[in-house]
């Protein structure tokens, strides 16, 4: 004879309640798809317009109205970036989204822009993923330019500036020292010596 004659009732009941709490909650009406995916804050992980936080490399989807929100989307998109649209002309940095996580993030790039300055990405200011007009550049090696900052603050002193984009070298005004390759429509930057 057991001293608790509802030892098994009780085993019963906890299993039962230990099964229920592993279960994953299902939608119902009225939850919000997104309320699910990694971002909480939009459809999509770093969608358009959406803002990341920035700390010791890691970026996370923020409110851009949070005090941590350091970068806004300018683009999003999916692929691979040498198979994908350019980045809008103010960007001041790109980030490589990988394939990861249980909902399955595609994998794309976000054209960032920084909320405060710097902004690499300006004209003049020696970053950036593009060279736009207005970019200052030295000569790295034969047949390779870096951009460099305008105003001689950066490490290496600017040796041409891109004064304007045209569609083919020809187009390029006779005091051209140097051809710079920029991409897009009008992919021929030209270049004077500073």
């Amino acid at each position: 004879m057991h001293k608790w004659p509802y030892t098994g009732v009780v085993c019963a009941l906890l299993l039962s309640l230990l099964l229920a709490g592993c279960r994953q909650p299902q939608a119902g009406p009225g939850d919000d798809a997104a309320t699910v995916m990694p971002s909480g804050h939009g459809a999509t992980f770093l969608g358009t317009a959406e803002c990341s936080s920035r700390a010791l490399g890691e970026f996370r989807e923020v409110s851009c109205t949070s005090e941590k929100a350091a970068a806004r989307v300018l683009a999003r998109h999916d692929g691979s970036r040498a198979a994908g649209p350019a980045c809008p002309a103010a960007t001041d940095f790109v980030l490589h989204i990988s394939e990861s996580g249980p909902l399955g993030v595609p994998k794309g790039y976000a054209c960032m822009r920084n909320l405060e300055p710097p902004h690499p990405g300006d004209p003049g200011m020696g970053g950036g993923p593009l060279t736009v007009v207005g970019d200052c550049v030295y000569s790295a090696r034969e047949g390779q330019v870096k951009e460099t900052a305008c105003d001689g603050s950066a490490e290496r002193a600017p040796e041409f500036q891109v004064e304007r984009a045209v569609g083919r070298r020809g187009q390029c005004p006779p005091s051209t020292a140097l051809y710079v390759q920029l991409g897009g429509e009008k992919p021929v930057g030209c270049a004077r010596r500073v």
